[in-house]
C-alpha cells in the first residue's frame, strides 16, 4: 500500500524509459538489450526513490523468444520490485496474461476495484489504432485497468508541420480511444495522453526539447484538464547518442514544461536515449538526479510556523550565521535535495577524485546499487503460483510455436 498511486490532480508520477531495443553503458557503449539488462532497469528504478513506478518495457530483452518475452518481464517486474507496473500490449493475448498475473498478485476482485496495472495504447498516427493496440485495449478496458491513450506524432511526418493542426489531430486521436474504452466498459480509468515530436526537416530525424514539444505540452494538458482527465506526456527525452551536454540541455527543456503544466504520468522520465532507441544505464542515474530536484520543487514552499523559522532569527541575531543554530540541527539532512551523483566538491577535491564527469560518476553509481540491491519479499505462496502460471503458459507458447513451424515445412 505504500507504494499505491493516484494518477490525476496536483499528483505527479515518474515512471522510466519504455520501449527501446539497445542498452548503452560507459564501459561496453551501445549494443542490444537483454534479459539481464532489463531486470537490471527494474532493480535501479526500485532503488531510486524518485522513480514512483517500474515501468513496463524498459529495454527489449531480444535473447528472449518475442512470443513468450514478456512473461519473462512482468514476472521481473512483480518479483524483483514492489513498486506498481505496466502490461504487456503487444498482443491482446499477453494482455490477458498480465490481468492473470495481477489477479494471482493481488486477487480478481481487488484489481476491479483498485486497478493494479497501467497499459500504453498508441495510435498509429495519422488516424488508425492497429489490431495490436485494439486489442491490448479491449482486454484491459473489460478488466476495468487503466489505459493511457496515447497517439504516437512525429509532426511533419506523422501530422501536418503546424503545431495547431497536430494538436487538432492529437485531440481526435485520443479522444477516439478514451471513447472506444468507455463504449466496451462505461467508467475505465483513462489517462489523456500525448507523445509529440516535431521532425527534423533536412535530416528526418525525430526533434527533442523543441520550442513546439513545449507549446504542444502545455496545450495538450489544458485538452486534458478541460476534459477532467488525468495528463500523460513528457521525460527526459534527447535525440543525443550518449548522455553528454546535448542530452542533458534536451532532456531539460523537455522535462521543465511537463512539470510546469502539471502532467500526471510522466513515462520516459529515466534512461531515453537517442530518440528512445536505447537505454542507457548512466542517463538512467542522471535523470533520477533530475527528477529527485523536480519532486522538490513540486513540493512547493511550506507555510508553517516551522518552515518560517521565528526561533531562530531570535536565536542568532543580527550579522551571526544560522550554521548551528537549533533550526538548522533540526532540519539539516531534509532541508535542501542532496545530490547522489552531481558533484558538489570545488575544484581541488574534483581534482584528488581523479576529474570524474557526470557520467563516470554516474557509472559507478548504478554499479554500486545493483551491488547493494535486495529483493521486496513476496508471498511464498503467489510466487509459486506465478511460476505455475508462466511455466504452463510458455510450455503452451512453445507447443503454437513447433505446430506453426511444421505446418510451414
Amino acid at each position: 500500500p505504500g507504494n499505491n498511486l493516484e494518477i490525476g490532480g496536483n499528483h505527479v508520477v515518474f515512471a522510466p524509459v519504455y520501449g527501446p531495443p539497445f542498452v548503452s553503458d560507459l564501459d561496453g557503449g551501445r549494443r542490444r538489450g537483454t534479459l539481464d539488462d532489463f531486470e537490471n532497469f527494474v532493480r535501479l528504478a526500485y532503488m531510486c526513490p524518485h522513480i514512483h513506478h517500474s515501468g513496463g518495457t524498459l529495454v527489449e530483452p531480444n535473447d528472449v523468444d518475442v512470443r513468450e518475452r514478456h512473461l519473462d518481464m512482468l514476472l521481473a517486474l512483480i518479483t524483483l520490485s514492489n513498486k506498481a507496473f505496466m502490461g504487456s500490449v503487444t498482443h491482446a493475448d499477453n494482455a490477458r496474461d498480465t490481468v492473470t498475473m495481477a489477479r494471482i498478485l493481488f486477487g480478481a476482485a481487488a484489481i476491479e476495484e483498485c486497478p493494479a496495472v497501467i497499459s500504453l495504447i498508441s495510435a498509429s498516427s495519422p488516424l488508425r489504432y492497429d489490431n495490436r493496440m485494439l486489442g491490448a485495449l479491449e482486454v484491459y478496458a473489460r478488466a476495468r485497468q487503466v489505459v493511457l491513450i496515447t497517439p504516437f506524432i512525429v509532426a511533419g511526418a506523422m501530422s501536418p508541420s503546424s503545431v495547431a493542426a497536430t494538436l487538432a489531430q492529437q485531440n481526435a486521436e485520443t479522444l477516439f480511444g478514451i471513447c472506444y474504452a468507455q463504449m466496451l466498459n462505461p467508467g475505465t480509468p483513462c489517462v489523456y495522453g500525448s507523445f509529440l515530436a516535431n521532425i527534423d526537416m533536412k535530416s528526418g530525424a525525430p526533434c527533442f526539447g523543441t520550442g513546439e514539444n513545449a507549446l504542444a505540452l502545455y496545450a495538450t494538458a489544458q485538452m486534458a484538464r478541460h476534459y477532467s482527465l488525468p495528463y500523460r506526456s513528457g521525460g527526459n527525452l534527447t535525440a543525443a547518442r550518449v548522455p553528454g551536454a546535448q542530452a542533458g540541455y534536451e532532456s531539460a527543456a523537455t522535462m521543465l514544461p511537463t512539470i510546469q503544466a502539471g502532467t500526471n504520468f510522466v513515462l520516459h522520465a529515466a534512461g531515453w536515449l537517442e530518440g528512445g532507441l536505447i537505454s542507457s544505464y548512466e542517463k538512467f542515474i542522471l535523470d533520477a538526479e533530475m527528477c529527485g530536484m523536480l519532486v522538490r520543487m513540486i513540493g512547493g514552499i511550506g507555510l508553517s510556523d516551522e518552515d518560517f523559522a521565528w526561533e531562530a532569527f531570535e536565536e542568532v541575531g543580527p550579522g551571526n550565521h544560522f550554521l548551528g543554530s537549533e533550526h538548522t540541527m533540526r532540519h539539516y539532512t531534509t532541508a535542501f535535495y542532496q545530490h547522489s551523483v552531481f558533484s558538489m566538491d570545488n575544484y581541488e577535491q574534483w581534482q584528488e577524485k581523479g576529474s570524474p564527469d557526470s557520467c563516470k560518476l554516474a557509472n559507478s553509481r548504478w554499479k554500486q546499487m545493483l551491488e547493494e540491491y535486495e529483493p521486496p519479499t513476496l508471498d511464498e505462496a503467489i510466487a509459486e503460483e506465478m511460476q505455475e502460471f508462466v511455466s504452463q503458459r510458455r510450455t503452451e507458447l512453445r507447443d503454437r510455436k513447433a505446430r506453426t513451424e511444421w505446418m510451414h515445412s
